[in-house]
């Protein structure tokens, strides 16, 4: 197997405990913060949805810059609710799966840039950044089950047995 196809088989693998985490999201509660230093559920719900569509643009683009000088922050408008989320989920994971399927292991090999107002904040090659990513949304998922649980949601069983899903 190359490295495209276990790229794939992960995210598939992800997007179905993150779509089962997404799912709860209740509506109504998008500006719910835990602490003050903490994100919104809103935009952290957004952010876990459209985390693939990062892997998209480190295949099709040569660097993303999160935040470009005179231009609007690369920030997804926040959903509300869980139906959102899940479609949103699903168009970004099919997109990245799509980029996937149409590059080589040739290119995954070359360099790709993050960016923040117009300086270079980590520059590596593609795969790399693509595996980080992918550690990234999962790392973000469970900041989300926090959430969920301080807002009496369902915490759905992502890696093993949660209170509300018992194995």
């Amino acid at each position: 197997m190359n490295t495209i196809d276990l790229f794939i088989a992960e995210l598939e693998r992800e997007a179905k405990t993150t779509r089962r985490a997404l799912e709860q999201v209740p509506e109504g509660v998008t500006g719910f913060k835990p602490h003050p230093k903490s994100m919104e559920l809103g935009y952290l719900a957004t952010l876990v949805a459209t985390m693939p569509s990062w892997i998209t643009k480190m295949i099709n683009d040569d660097e993303l810059d999160l935040r470009p000088v005179g231009k609007e922050s690369h920030r997804p408008a926040n959903r509300d609710g869980g139906a959102e989320l899940v479609k949103l989920l699903d168009e970004t994971v099919a997109e990245a799966i799509e980029a996937l399927s149409k590059t080589n292991e040739e290119h995954l090999m070359t360099n790709w840039q993050l960016k923040a107002a117009g300086h270079v904040v980590q520059e590596q090659a593609r795969h790399l950044f693509i595996r980080d990513t992918i550690n990234h949304w999962a790392h973000h998922r469970g900041q989300l089950t926090v959430y969920l649980r301080l807002n009496d949601a369902k915490v759905t069983s992502i890696y093993g047995p949660t209170a509300d899903e018992p194995m």
